[in-house]
Protein backbone atom coordinates (compact mmCIF):
# COMPACT_ATOMS: atom_id res chain seq x y z
CA UNK A 1 0.00 0.00 0.00
CA UNK A 2 2.59 2.67 -0.08
CA UNK A 3 6.63 2.71 -0.70
CA UNK A 4 9.78 1.31 0.95
CA UNK A 5 10.77 4.95 1.18
CA UNK A 6 7.38 5.92 3.06
CA UNK A 7 6.84 3.41 5.48
CA UNK A 8 10.09 0.67 5.36
CA UNK A 9 10.44 -2.66 3.47
CA UNK A 10 8.21 -5.74 4.08
CA UNK A 11 10.13 -8.10 6.14
CA UNK A 12 12.36 -10.81 4.62
CA UNK A 13 11.09 -13.73 3.57
CA UNK A 14 11.94 -15.88 6.89
CA UNK A 15 12.25 -19.80 7.14
CA UNK A 16 9.10 -20.78 9.18
CA UNK A 17 9.95 -21.50 12.94
CA UNK A 18 7.36 -24.13 14.08
CA UNK A 19 6.41 -24.35 17.86
CA UNK A 20 6.03 -27.22 19.94
CA UNK A 21 2.52 -28.25 20.76
CA UNK A 22 2.91 -27.96 24.02
CA UNK A 23 3.32 -24.15 23.21
CA UNK A 24 -0.10 -23.45 22.28
CA UNK A 25 -1.57 -22.88 25.32
CA UNK A 26 0.86 -20.42 26.50
CA UNK A 27 -0.03 -18.34 23.30
CA UNK A 28 -3.25 -18.30 24.37
CA UNK A 29 -2.45 -15.73 27.43
CA UNK A 30 -1.45 -13.06 25.11
CA UNK A 31 -4.91 -11.95 25.22
CA UNK A 32 -5.40 -11.02 28.74
CA UNK A 33 -9.12 -11.12 29.16
CA UNK A 34 -9.42 -9.12 32.65
CA UNK A 35 -7.12 -6.23 31.34
CA UNK A 36 -8.44 -5.66 27.87
CA UNK A 37 -5.14 -6.49 26.28
CA UNK A 38 -3.42 -7.85 23.75
CA UNK A 39 0.15 -8.70 23.63
CA UNK A 40 1.81 -7.45 20.22
CA UNK A 41 3.71 -10.61 19.57
CA UNK A 42 0.41 -11.53 18.60
CA UNK A 43 0.85 -9.52 15.35
CA UNK A 44 4.56 -10.39 14.67
CA UNK A 45 6.05 -13.62 15.94
CA UNK A 46 6.47 -16.27 13.68
CA UNK A 47 5.81 -19.07 15.83
CA UNK A 48 2.72 -17.52 16.85
CA UNK A 49 1.63 -16.91 13.04
CA UNK A 50 2.78 -20.70 12.33
CA UNK A 51 0.20 -21.80 15.36
CA UNK A 52 -2.40 -19.56 13.92
CA UNK A 53 -1.92 -22.03 10.45
CA UNK A 54 -2.38 -25.22 12.02
CA UNK A 55 -4.62 -23.91 15.18
CA UNK A 56 -6.75 -21.81 13.37
CA UNK A 57 -7.22 -21.94 9.35
CA UNK A 58 -6.41 -25.87 9.34
CA UNK A 59 -9.56 -26.20 11.44
CA UNK A 60 -11.69 -23.43 10.78
CA UNK A 61 -14.85 -23.26 8.55
CA UNK A 62 -13.21 -20.42 5.28
CA UNK A 63 -14.70 -18.65 2.90
CA UNK A 64 -13.82 -20.75 -0.40
CA UNK A 65 -16.98 -19.16 -3.66
CA UNK A 66 -20.18 -18.11 -3.90
CA UNK A 67 -22.36 -20.29 -6.01
CA UNK A 68 -22.51 -17.64 -8.94
CA UNK A 69 -18.78 -17.99 -9.43
CA UNK A 70 -18.86 -21.34 -10.21
CA UNK A 71 -23.06 -22.51 -11.54
CA UNK A 72 -21.69 -25.18 -14.20
CA UNK A 73 -19.95 -28.58 -13.81
CA UNK A 74 -16.39 -27.67 -14.31
CA UNK A 75 -16.32 -24.58 -13.34
CA UNK A 76 -13.74 -23.71 -11.03
CA UNK A 77 -12.18 -20.76 -8.93
CA UNK A 78 -8.78 -21.11 -7.11
CA UNK A 79 -8.08 -19.63 -3.86
CA UNK A 80 -6.71 -19.92 -0.43
CA UNK A 81 -7.49 -21.88 2.96
CA UNK A 82 -4.68 -20.18 5.02
CA UNK A 83 -1.46 -20.83 2.83
CA UNK A 84 -2.76 -23.71 1.08
CA UNK A 85 -3.42 -23.03 -2.70
CA UNK A 86 -7.17 -24.60 -3.03
CA UNK A 87 -9.28 -25.49 -6.33
CA UNK A 88 -12.87 -24.84 -5.84
CA UNK A 89 -14.63 -26.98 -8.89
CA UNK A 90 -18.36 -27.54 -9.54
CA UNK A 91 -18.50 -31.79 -9.57
CA UNK A 92 -20.76 -33.57 -12.54
CA UNK A 93 -23.68 -34.01 -9.83
CA UNK A 94 -23.71 -30.20 -9.06
CA UNK A 95 -21.92 -30.64 -5.52
CA UNK A 96 -18.48 -28.46 -4.80
CA UNK A 97 -15.26 -30.26 -4.17
CA UNK A 98 -12.24 -28.54 -3.21
CA UNK A 99 -8.47 -29.56 -3.37
CA UNK A 100 -5.20 -28.86 -2.60
CA UNK A 101 -3.67 -27.19 -5.55
CA UNK A 102 -0.17 -29.12 -5.41
CA UNK A 103 0.25 -32.09 -7.80
CA UNK A 104 1.44 -35.43 -5.36
CA UNK A 105 4.44 -36.14 -7.91
CA UNK A 106 6.99 -32.90 -7.32
CA UNK A 107 4.72 -30.62 -5.75
CA UNK A 108 4.06 -28.52 -8.41
CA UNK A 109 0.91 -26.22 -8.80
CA UNK A 110 -1.32 -27.83 -10.97
CA UNK A 111 -3.76 -25.12 -11.50
CA UNK A 112 -2.23 -21.51 -12.27
CA UNK A 113 -5.29 -19.36 -13.69
CA UNK A 114 -7.90 -17.60 -11.51
CA UNK A 115 -10.80 -19.06 -12.87
CA UNK A 116 -12.17 -20.85 -15.48
CA UNK A 117 -15.24 -22.73 -17.20
CA UNK A 118 -16.70 -26.43 -18.00
CA UNK A 119 -13.19 -27.74 -17.22
CA UNK A 120 -12.54 -31.72 -18.25
CA UNK A 121 -9.56 -31.59 -15.59
CA UNK A 122 -6.28 -30.13 -14.71
CA UNK A 123 -2.87 -31.20 -16.16
CA UNK A 124 0.98 -30.20 -14.43
CA UNK A 125 3.17 -28.28 -16.29
CA UNK A 126 6.11 -30.17 -14.70
CA UNK A 127 5.90 -34.19 -15.61
CA UNK A 128 1.91 -34.35 -17.43
CA UNK A 129 0.40 -35.36 -14.52
CA UNK A 130 -3.48 -35.11 -15.02
CA UNK A 131 -6.61 -35.15 -12.65
CA UNK A 132 -9.93 -35.12 -13.21
CA UNK A 133 -12.27 -32.89 -11.46
CA UNK A 134 -13.02 -34.62 -8.59
CA UNK A 135 -9.30 -34.52 -8.31
CA UNK A 136 -8.54 -38.20 -9.38
CA UNK A 137 -5.19 -38.91 -10.90
CA UNK A 138 -6.08 -40.05 -14.54
CA UNK A 139 -3.09 -40.17 -15.89
CA UNK A 140 0.69 -39.58 -15.66
CA UNK A 141 3.70 -38.24 -17.83
CA UNK A 142 2.77 -40.63 -21.38
CA UNK A 143 1.89 -43.23 -19.65
CA UNK A 144 5.54 -44.12 -17.87
CA UNK A 145 3.99 -44.54 -14.51
CA UNK A 146 1.36 -46.37 -15.56
CA UNK A 147 3.20 -48.98 -16.93
CA UNK A 148 4.64 -49.90 -13.53
CA UNK A 149 3.04 -52.32 -11.66
CA UNK A 150 3.77 -51.19 -7.73
CA UNK A 151 1.83 -48.07 -8.93
CA UNK A 152 -1.91 -47.73 -7.65
CA UNK A 153 -3.25 -44.69 -9.79
CA UNK A 154 -6.69 -45.02 -8.36
CA UNK A 155 -4.81 -43.98 -4.52
CA UNK A 156 -3.49 -41.01 -5.76
CA UNK A 157 -5.17 -37.71 -6.41
CA UNK A 158 -5.28 -34.23 -5.22
CA UNK A 159 -5.72 -34.09 -1.64
CA UNK A 160 -9.48 -33.27 -1.11
CA UNK A 161 -10.90 -30.61 1.74
CA UNK A 162 -12.15 -32.26 4.25
CA UNK A 163 -15.56 -30.78 4.16
CA UNK A 164 -17.33 -28.59 1.60
CA UNK A 165 -20.91 -26.80 2.53
CA UNK A 166 -22.93 -23.54 1.72
CA UNK A 167 -25.38 -21.26 3.25
CA UNK A 168 -27.06 -19.00 0.70
CA UNK A 169 -24.45 -18.90 -1.91
CA UNK A 170 -21.45 -19.18 0.11
CA UNK A 171 -19.40 -22.06 -0.08
CA UNK A 172 -16.78 -23.06 3.31
CA UNK A 173 -14.48 -25.50 3.53
CA UNK A 174 -13.19 -27.07 6.53
CA UNK A 175 -9.50 -29.38 6.53
CA UNK A 176 -10.66 -30.98 9.88
CA UNK A 177 -12.94 -33.96 8.92
CA UNK A 178 -13.72 -33.45 12.91
CA UNK A 179 -15.04 -29.64 12.67
CA UNK A 180 -18.93 -29.93 13.65
CA UNK A 181 -21.16 -28.91 10.75
CA UNK A 182 -20.69 -25.29 8.94
CA UNK A 183 -24.48 -24.78 10.34
CA UNK A 184 -23.26 -25.59 13.74
CA UNK A 185 -19.88 -22.84 13.43
CA UNK A 186 -21.94 -20.28 11.93
CA UNK A 187 -24.09 -20.66 14.92
CA UNK A 188 -27.22 -18.25 14.98
CA UNK A 189 -24.68 -15.51 13.35
CA UNK A 190 -26.46 -16.42 10.39
CA UNK A 191 -28.94 -14.21 11.03
CA UNK A 192 -26.44 -11.45 10.65
CA UNK A 193 -25.09 -12.86 7.37
CA UNK A 194 -28.84 -12.92 6.16
CA UNK A 195 -29.00 -8.75 6.26
CA UNK A 196 -27.13 -9.42 3.35
CA UNK A 197 -28.14 -12.65 2.02
CA UNK A 198 -31.55 -12.84 2.08
CA UNK A 199 -32.94 -8.96 2.08
CA UNK A 200 -34.67 -10.21 -1.22
CA UNK A 201 -36.46 -13.39 -2.61
CA UNK A 202 -34.17 -13.69 -5.53
CA UNK A 203 -31.02 -14.32 -3.70
CA UNK A 204 -27.79 -12.87 -4.31
CA UNK A 205 -24.47 -13.25 -6.78
CA UNK A 206 -21.04 -11.72 -7.30
CA UNK A 207 -20.61 -9.67 -10.20
CA UNK A 208 -17.62 -8.31 -11.97
CA UNK A 209 -15.02 -11.00 -10.82
CA UNK A 210 -12.25 -9.96 -7.80
CA UNK A 211 -10.26 -7.14 -7.00
CA UNK A 212 -6.67 -8.18 -5.46
CA UNK A 213 -3.92 -6.46 -3.81
CA UNK A 214 -1.37 -7.05 -1.14
CA UNK A 215 -0.94 -5.45 2.42
CA UNK A 216 1.96 -5.60 4.70
CA UNK A 217 0.08 -5.94 7.37
CA UNK A 218 -0.84 -8.95 9.65
CA UNK A 219 -4.54 -10.40 8.55
CA UNK A 220 -5.77 -10.23 12.01
CA UNK A 221 -5.63 -5.83 11.92
CA UNK A 222 -8.12 -5.89 8.75
CA UNK A 223 -10.04 -8.95 10.56
CA UNK A 224 -10.83 -6.63 13.52
CA UNK A 225 -11.41 -3.72 11.84
CA UNK A 226 -14.58 -5.47 10.63
CA UNK A 227 -15.58 -6.97 13.17
CA UNK A 228 -16.45 -4.19 15.35
CA UNK A 229 -14.59 -0.66 14.63
CA UNK A 230 -16.35 2.03 13.56
CA UNK A 231 -14.58 4.45 15.84
CA UNK A 232 -12.29 4.64 12.86
CA UNK A 233 -14.29 6.12 10.46
CA UNK A 234 -15.07 9.78 11.48
CA UNK A 235 -11.35 9.87 11.96
CA UNK A 236 -9.61 7.75 9.18
CA UNK A 237 -12.13 8.23 6.51
CA UNK A 238 -14.04 11.73 7.26
CA UNK A 239 -11.97 13.55 4.15
CA UNK A 240 -13.02 10.63 1.82
CA UNK A 241 -16.58 11.02 2.51
CA UNK A 242 -16.80 14.64 2.48
CA UNK A 243 -14.88 14.66 -1.22
CA UNK A 244 -17.74 11.93 -2.22
CA UNK A 245 -20.71 13.74 -0.52
CA UNK A 246 -19.54 17.13 0.15
CA UNK A 247 -18.92 19.07 3.55
CA UNK A 248 -20.62 18.76 6.72
CA UNK A 249 -20.72 14.81 6.65
CA UNK A 250 -20.38 13.11 9.91
CA UNK A 251 -19.67 9.25 9.92
CA UNK A 252 -20.02 8.81 13.80
CA UNK A 253 -23.45 10.94 14.99
CA UNK A 254 -26.23 9.31 13.27
CA UNK A 255 -28.41 7.32 15.37
CA UNK A 256 -26.44 5.92 17.81
CA UNK A 257 -29.24 5.82 20.22
CA UNK A 258 -30.04 2.36 17.80
CA UNK A 259 -26.39 1.36 17.43
CA UNK A 260 -25.09 -2.11 18.40
CA UNK A 261 -22.38 -4.50 18.45
CA UNK A 262 -23.22 -8.62 18.69
CA UNK A 263 -21.01 -11.52 18.72
CA UNK A 264 -21.19 -15.17 18.46
CA UNK A 265 -18.24 -17.55 18.61
CA UNK A 266 -16.12 -14.74 17.41
CA UNK A 267 -17.99 -13.79 14.46
CA UNK A 268 -19.18 -10.03 15.18
CA UNK A 269 -21.35 -7.47 13.18
CA UNK A 270 -21.74 -3.96 14.06
CA UNK A 271 -24.48 -1.35 13.01
CA UNK A 272 -25.71 2.17 14.11
CA UNK A 273 -28.60 1.74 11.97
CA UNK A 274 -29.15 4.55 9.84
CA UNK A 275 -30.09 3.04 7.07
CA UNK A 276 -28.23 4.52 4.13
CA UNK A 277 -24.94 5.66 5.58
CA UNK A 278 -22.84 3.13 3.94
CA UNK A 279 -24.77 3.14 0.55
CA UNK A 280 -23.91 7.04 0.36
CA UNK A 281 -20.60 6.98 0.42
CA UNK A 282 -20.99 4.89 -2.73
CA UNK A 283 -21.54 8.47 -4.52
CA UNK A 284 -24.90 7.21 -6.49
CA UNK A 285 -27.96 8.68 -5.76
CA UNK A 286 -29.87 6.03 -7.37
CA UNK A 287 -28.24 3.29 -4.70
CA UNK A 288 -29.59 5.51 -1.83
CA UNK A 289 -33.25 5.01 -3.09
CA UNK A 290 -32.70 1.59 -3.94
CA UNK A 291 -31.76 0.62 -0.75
CA UNK A 292 -34.78 2.55 1.24
CA UNK A 293 -37.17 0.92 -0.60
CA UNK A 294 -35.28 -2.04 -0.34
CA UNK A 295 -35.43 -1.31 3.66
CA UNK A 296 -39.32 -0.99 3.56
CA UNK A 297 -39.91 -4.07 1.54
CA UNK A 298 -37.44 -6.26 3.51
CA UNK A 299 -38.92 -5.65 7.31
CA UNK A 300 -41.66 -8.58 6.43
CA UNK A 301 -38.57 -10.84 5.58
CA UNK A 302 -36.34 -9.41 8.66
CA UNK A 303 -37.75 -7.46 11.40
CA UNK A 304 -37.16 -4.00 11.80
CA UNK A 305 -33.34 -4.29 13.26
CA UNK A 306 -32.06 -6.24 10.32
CA UNK A 307 -34.26 -3.97 7.12
CA UNK A 308 -32.72 -1.21 9.08
CA UNK A 309 -28.95 -2.69 8.77
CA UNK A 310 -29.34 -3.18 4.72
CA UNK A 311 -27.58 0.12 3.91
CA UNK A 312 -26.11 1.46 7.16
CA UNK A 313 -22.79 2.43 8.19
CA UNK A 314 -22.10 -1.11 9.69
CA UNK A 315 -19.44 -3.94 9.11
CA UNK A 316 -18.49 -7.48 10.28
CA UNK A 317 -16.18 -10.33 10.25
CA UNK A 318 -16.99 -14.07 10.42
CA UNK A 319 -14.31 -15.89 12.46
CA UNK A 320 -11.26 -15.78 11.27
CA UNK A 321 -11.05 -13.46 8.41
CA UNK A 322 -14.28 -13.36 5.76
CA UNK A 323 -15.80 -9.47 6.17
CA UNK A 324 -17.94 -7.65 4.48
CA UNK A 325 -20.12 -4.37 4.48
CA UNK A 326 -23.37 -3.80 4.65
CA UNK A 327 -24.93 -0.57 1.96
CA UNK A 328 -21.17 -1.05 0.44
CA UNK A 329 -22.30 -3.99 -0.76
CA UNK A 330 -18.48 -5.74 -0.22
CA UNK A 331 -17.20 -9.30 0.54
CA UNK A 332 -13.51 -9.85 1.16
CA UNK A 333 -10.68 -12.22 2.50
CA UNK A 334 -7.65 -11.52 3.78
CA UNK A 335 -5.53 -14.48 3.01
CA UNK A 336 -2.45 -14.81 5.45
CA UNK A 337 0.58 -14.41 4.09
CA UNK A 338 3.07 -14.61 6.64
CA UNK A 339 2.85 -12.64 9.95
CA UNK A 340 3.08 -8.72 8.25
CA UNK A 341 1.61 -9.60 5.18
CA UNK A 342 -1.81 -10.29 3.24
CA UNK A 343 -3.31 -11.02 0.19
CA UNK A 344 -6.82 -8.97 0.13
CA UNK A 345 -9.51 -10.25 -2.37
CA UNK A 346 -12.46 -8.02 -2.79
CA UNK A 347 -16.13 -9.49 -4.35
CA UNK A 348 -19.17 -7.48 -5.40
CA UNK A 349 -22.43 -8.92 -3.98
CA UNK A 350 -25.92 -7.38 -5.55
CA UNK A 351 -29.24 -9.11 -5.63
CA UNK A 352 -29.98 -11.32 -8.39
CA UNK A 353 -33.33 -8.75 -8.75
CA UNK A 354 -31.78 -5.58 -8.91
CA UNK A 355 -32.25 -3.78 -11.82
CA UNK A 356 -29.05 -3.68 -14.24
CA UNK A 357 -28.08 -0.53 -13.56
CA UNK A 358 -28.12 -0.87 -9.38
CA UNK A 359 -25.60 -3.42 -10.15
CA UNK A 360 -23.32 -1.69 -12.34
CA UNK A 361 -23.58 1.16 -9.84
CA UNK A 362 -22.29 -1.12 -6.77
CA UNK A 363 -19.44 -2.53 -8.67
CA UNK A 364 -18.15 0.84 -9.73
CA UNK A 365 -19.00 1.89 -6.33
CA UNK A 366 -17.11 -0.76 -4.38
CA UNK A 367 -14.10 0.18 -6.80
CA UNK A 368 -13.90 3.67 -5.92
CA UNK A 369 -14.19 3.28 -2.32
CA UNK A 370 -12.98 -0.13 -1.41
CA UNK A 371 -10.34 -1.34 -3.96
CA UNK A 372 -6.58 -1.11 -4.04
CA UNK A 373 -7.19 2.61 -5.17
CA UNK A 374 -10.06 3.06 -3.45
CA UNK A 375 -10.80 6.38 -0.87
CA UNK A 376 -11.22 4.21 2.22
CA UNK A 377 -9.24 0.75 1.17
CA UNK A 378 -5.42 3.06 1.10
CA UNK A 379 -7.06 5.10 4.56
CA UNK A 380 -6.83 1.09 6.38
CA UNK A 381 -4.35 -0.36 4.39
CA UNK A 382 -2.24 2.52 5.57
CA UNK A 383 -3.18 2.28 9.19
CA UNK A 384 -2.45 -1.31 8.74
CA UNK A 385 0.79 -1.54 7.59
CA UNK A 386 2.01 1.02 10.35
CA UNK A 387 0.57 -1.16 12.80
CA UNK A 388 2.18 -4.14 11.72
CA UNK A 389 5.56 -2.29 11.33
CA UNK A 390 5.59 -0.58 14.26
CA UNK A 391 5.27 -3.63 16.62
CA UNK A 392 8.59 -5.30 15.47
CA UNK A 393 10.25 -2.83 18.05
CA UNK A 394 11.63 -5.03 20.63
CA UNK A 395 10.71 -2.43 23.21
CA UNK A 396 7.58 -1.67 21.61
CA UNK A 397 6.75 -4.94 21.81
CA UNK A 398 6.88 -5.08 25.48
CA UNK A 399 3.86 -2.88 25.93
CA UNK A 400 0.35 -4.00 25.16
CA UNK A 401 -2.44 -2.91 22.88
CA UNK A 402 -5.70 -1.60 24.67
CA UNK A 403 -9.02 -2.76 23.87
CA UNK A 404 -11.23 -1.61 27.09
CA UNK A 405 -13.92 0.76 25.10
CA UNK A 406 -17.27 -0.18 26.08
CA UNK A 407 -16.37 -2.74 29.62
CA UNK A 408 -19.70 -2.94 31.44
CA UNK A 409 -22.00 -2.34 28.48
CA UNK A 410 -23.56 -5.44 27.82
CA UNK A 411 -27.19 -5.32 26.14
CA UNK A 412 -29.41 -8.26 28.09
CA UNK A 413 -32.63 -6.52 26.90
CA UNK A 414 -32.65 -6.11 23.10
CA UNK A 415 -34.10 -8.92 21.45
CA UNK A 416 -31.23 -9.88 19.01
CA UNK A 417 -29.30 -13.12 18.56
CA UNK A 418 -25.59 -13.41 20.41
CA UNK A 419 -23.69 -11.38 23.18
CA UNK A 420 -25.12 -7.60 22.46
CA UNK A 421 -23.62 -4.74 23.47
CA UNK A 422 -24.82 -1.14 23.40
CA UNK A 423 -23.49 1.06 21.11
CA UNK A 424 -21.34 0.41 17.89
CA UNK A 425 -19.02 2.35 19.16
CA UNK A 426 -17.33 -0.07 21.26
CA UNK A 427 -14.56 -2.72 21.39
CA UNK A 428 -16.67 -5.25 22.75
CA UNK A 429 -16.73 -7.21 19.45
CA UNK A 430 -12.56 -6.90 19.60
CA UNK A 431 -12.58 -8.11 22.51
CA UNK A 432 -14.61 -11.13 22.01
CA UNK A 433 -12.64 -11.78 18.69
CA UNK A 434 -8.97 -11.75 20.34
CA UNK A 435 -11.32 -14.40 23.24
CA UNK A 436 -12.01 -16.70 20.49
CA UNK A 437 -8.44 -16.41 18.88
CA UNK A 438 -7.56 -17.83 22.59
CA UNK A 439 -9.64 -20.38 22.80
CA UNK A 440 -8.37 -21.64 19.24
CA UNK A 441 -4.84 -21.54 20.53
CA UNK A 442 -6.11 -23.29 23.77
CA UNK A 443 -8.09 -25.91 22.95
CA UNK A 444 -7.41 -29.05 20.65
CA UNK A 445 -10.79 -30.22 20.39
CA UNK A 446 -14.34 -28.67 19.16
CA UNK A 447 -16.17 -29.89 22.27
CA UNK A 448 -14.18 -27.10 24.20
CA UNK A 449 -14.70 -24.19 20.85
CA UNK A 450 -18.41 -24.79 20.65
CA UNK A 451 -19.13 -24.82 24.79
CA UNK A 452 -16.54 -22.03 25.47
CA UNK A 453 -17.75 -18.69 26.55
CA UNK A 454 -17.38 -17.23 23.58
CA UNK A 455 -20.82 -17.82 23.14
CA UNK A 456 -24.20 -16.45 24.79
CA UNK A 457 -24.23 -15.09 28.20
CA UNK A 458 -25.93 -17.44 30.24
CA UNK A 459 -29.27 -15.22 31.14
CA UNK A 460 -29.41 -14.39 27.19
CA UNK A 461 -32.52 -15.68 25.62
CA UNK A 462 -31.88 -18.57 23.57
CA UNK A 463 -35.11 -17.88 21.82
CA UNK A 464 -35.93 -14.72 19.48
CA UNK A 465 -38.44 -13.87 16.98
CA UNK A 466 -38.73 -11.13 14.67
Amino acid sequence: MCDNNSCGSARPNMKPVYPKADKYPEFAKLVDEEKSQVDRRVFTDEEVYQAELKQIFARAWLFLAHDSQIPNPGDFIRTSMGEDDIIVVRQRDKSVGAFINSCPHRGNRVCHVDSGKKSRGFICNYHGWSFGIDGGLRGTDGGVYDKDETFEKSEIGLPPVAQVQSYKGLIFGAFDPEAPSLEEFLGDFTFYLDIMLDNDQGGTEFIGGAIKSEISCNWKFPAENFVGDILHASWTHQSGAQAILGGGVDLGKRYDELAFQASIYGHGIESNLDKVGNTRTLGYPDLVDYVFDLSEKAKDRLGEVRARAIGAVSSSNVFPNFSFLPGQNTFRVWHPRGPDKIELVVWTIVNKNAPDHIKEQYRKGVMMTFSPGGVFEMDDGENWEYSTKVNEGYMTRQQPLHYALGVGTLDEERDLPGIVHKGSKNEANQRLFYSRWAEFMKYDNWDDLQNSKVTLPQNKKQQWSD
